[in-house]
């Protein structure tokens, strides 16, 4: 009999293995805590999530770090992004079966964990890496380098990982090769420089003109104004561009943040549709994220309130920062600063709109 007829569900999930990794330090103490194989099997389920998460991951980056990016490759792109997305919804609802153990539950085998801690996750570091998130970008962790808990042999793969395009860097320069920017006699830049400024000399005129508003309500409204417009200076000005870079509030260059608001803009034309949505699901990974780290942070706060956490680190305190400041592709969700209504698009030509159709005759996207 061939080892193909031989594999049955046990031996091909390898159980014995799986079911066996179960240890509760509790029970080898003589004082048996309950809710410790809770605590052990929910963070094993992640730790299989994050393995899933890797796989769909490298296969993206696969993709964009090439110097181009074939274009039935995008949609199997998105579908590897939308099981992520739905993987890390997983990921938060499990918190809600964990959050079904009771603080004094946790008391009972907390001491037990000493040292150990989920900033200790090699898999999930990986992942904020191949994603984007650079070290100087990364919270503190006891004043220490993220990689000092680690084994050198993960420390020289994760160093690896840091060395490789990441997924934010692969989308950038896929952007920068956005073909449809300027197209013979069509600059979208220019175009859309002259609706934006025609369309926030209307607002102001609109609030100057309002009789019903009075001085110091016309005051904030025109400040509010003035500070749009600054904004859309880091689109139209190249150099205030580059100084937003430089002060770390940007890190997207200019031309990689046009070719994105350009296919937000137009995304219903039939060859952005796809990017679009790539970019929708970037966006989504992010903010997912944001609120994963932000809700195991006030699981920790009902578990533990202000205490120290294990592994020595702040706790909540640390989490909760890590929610806030380790977001990677903030310069998408500004893009949302920059978008203007329809009816005010600046029109394409219709040489220009053949192109942007399924006519276009092209095998390589971006």
């Amino acid at each position: 009999m061939s080892e193909r007829n031989t594999v049955d569900y046990s031996s091909y999930l390898q159980l014995d293995r799986i079911l066996s990794g179960q240890q509760t330090l509790s029970t080898k103490s003589g004082k048996p805590a309950h809710d410790e194989m809770l605590f052990i099997v929910i963070h094993q389920v992640y730790e299989l999530w994050f393995k899933q998460i890797l796989h769909e991951l490298d296969d993206v980056l696969t993709m964009f770090r090439k110097n181009y990016v074939d274009e039935k490759n995008i949609g199997i792109a998105n579908s590897r992004l939308s099981r992520i997305i739905e993987i890390q919804k997983v990921l938060i609802d499990q918190i809600r079966i964990l959050e079904t153990m009771t603080s004094l539950d946790f008391l009972e085998f907390r001491d037990f964990l000493t040292s150990a801690s989920g900033f200790q996750s090699f898999q999930f570091r990986l992942i904020e890496i191949k994603l984007g998130l650079k070290q100087n970008n990364r919270i503190s962790y006891n004043n220490q380098e993220y990689f000092h808990t680690f084994t050198d042999e993960q420390r020289i793969e994760l160093l690896k990982a840091e060395q490789s395009l990441s997924l934010f860097e692969a989308v950038e320069k896929w952007l920068e090769r956005t073909p449809f920017l300027r197209f013979e006699y069509f600059d979208f830049t220019k175009f859309y420089q002259e609706v934006v400024i025609k369309m926030l000399m209307e607002e102001r005129n609109l609030i100057i003109k309002n009789q019903s508003l009075t001085e110091t309500a016309k005051n904030m409204r025109l400040q509010m104004l003035d500070d749009n417009e600054e904004h859309f200076q880091s689109i139209f000005d190249e150099k205030y561009h580059a100084k937003l870079i430089a002060t770390g509030d940007r890190r997207l260059t200019r031309k990689a943040s046009l070719a994105a608001l350009f296919i937000h803009l137009y995304r219903d034309q039939p060859i952005l549709h796809l990017p679009y949505q790539f970019l929708e699901h970037l966006l989504d990974i992010d903010e997912l994220f944001t609120t994963w780290r932000y809700r195991h942070s006030l699981m920790v706060l009902r578990m533990i309130g202000k205490r120290i956490g294990t592994g020595g680190s702040s706790g909540y305190e640390y989490l909760k920062t890590t929610a806030e400041k380790h977001k990677i592709f903030s310069d998408l969700f500004d893009l949302s600063t920059f978008l203007i209504p329809r009816s005010k698009l600046p029109e394409l030509p219709s040489d220009f709109l053949r192109n942007l159709g399924f006519f276009i005759r092209r095998n390589k996207y971006f």
